[in-house]
């Protein structure tokens, strides 16, 4: 099959590679022509993917016209916050028979949309049963040195699905089916909230308890809102749900988790963002999760508490406090 991978970072390059070993035709196209010249003169991408060979049968673009033109399926894999700044420059081409497979983690922050509502109203001549997303607990590091992964793929179509876990799937990268795409989508992004809330716990020296703590009372509000936008509780106890959360609350690899660290002791959250290289989804998403939870009217205190810390400068020992010494309630 004829693959587009859009995004050159960690996650884009590592598909890239798994998916030209599964025998696929792929092309991989990076934003930044700088990191094209590089992929393609070291066969590494140094800047997002160091130490993983590129094999020289993946072709490396700057022009995404000329990486889509072709292809039977295009993989999204830019940060969401540019999702449709990308996708406009190519809304006017033929995506009729083609599978769009997302791989982004985030909310809009602009809209408050998910990436799929994202794709409808950007690509007009899409058609949605075409439309799949790629989530759950898979770190571009350990993919690309193939260590066993289990993800999921959702769709509204079962044959779109089916078809992306055939593509995708091999003896390291196991791929399950999915119907419920807003659940997982919404797993994606707002367990990157936890994460920064996982990672101010380590900031603040505090011990398992506490981040344990952290992850199922997390996972107790990320099912509240995607209730309430209509997703199936199911999805939650999932890969793309609790799966995720604890790959990103836990690992060394986890954006997100470094930056909550990084927050809680002392740093500012934009100079830790003007540090590392890659896009730390949690913190857009966080204002976005924060503005939906108030608009649904849905209970979200650790989310709240993060929102404070990151964008009104809140210490988080307080919001520690705050969250400690609410009143006793049931756990369900």
């Amino acid at each position: 099959m004829k693959v587009a991978v859009l995004g050159a970072g960690g996650w884009g390059t590592a598909l890239s590679i798994l998916l030209h070993g599964n025998g696929s035709d792929v092309t991989l196209w990076a934003y930044k022509p700088e990191i094209a010249e590089e992929i393609y003169r070291l066969r590494e991408n140094r800047t997002y993917l160091h130490g993983v060979n590129i094999p020289a049968g993946i072709r490396i673009t700057n022009d995404i016209r000329t990486a889509v033109a072709s292809a039977e399926l295009v993989v999204g894999s830019v940060p969401s916050q540019f999702l449709r700044e990308q996708l406009s420059t190519i809304a006017d081409m033929d995506f009729r028979t083609k599978l769009f497979v997302n791989t982004a983690k985030g909310i809009e922050s602009t809209s408050l949309l998910t990436m799929s509502e994202v794709v409808q109203s950007t690509l007009s001549n899409f058609h949605m049963e075409n439309y799949v997303v790629l989530s759950g607990p898979s770190h571009a590091e350990e993919v690309s040195r193939l260590m066993p992964t289990a993800i999921v793929a959702a769709s509204s179509h079962r044959k779109s699905a089916e078809t992306v876990q055939n593509v995708f799937m091999n003896k390291y990268f196991r791929v399950y089916l999915n119907r419920d795409v807003k659940g997982v989508e919404l797993c994606g992004a707002l367990k990157n909230v936890i994460a920064l809330a996982a990672g101010m716990s380590d900031g603040a020296g505090f011990g398992d308890n506490t981040k344990a703590a952290l992850m199922t009372r997390g996972m107790v509000e990320i099912t509240r809102l995607g209730e309430a936008l209509g997703a199936h509780h199911r999805t939650f106890s999932g890969l793309a749900g609790m799966g995720d959360l604890i790959v990103t609350c836990m690992s060394r690899y986890s954006r997100n988790r470094f930056v909550g660290e990084q927050v809680a002791a002392g740093r500012k959250v934009d100079e830790v963002l003007n540090e590392i290289k890659m896009v730390a989804e949690g913190v857009p998403t966080t204002d976005a999760a924060h503005r939906l939870a108030r608009e649904l009217k849905v209970e979200m205190p650790i989310m709240d508490q993060v929102f404070e810390v990151l964008f009104n400068g809140k210490d988080p020992q307080r919001a520690v406090d705050e969250l400690m010494t609410r009143p006793g309630k049931e756990e369900y």
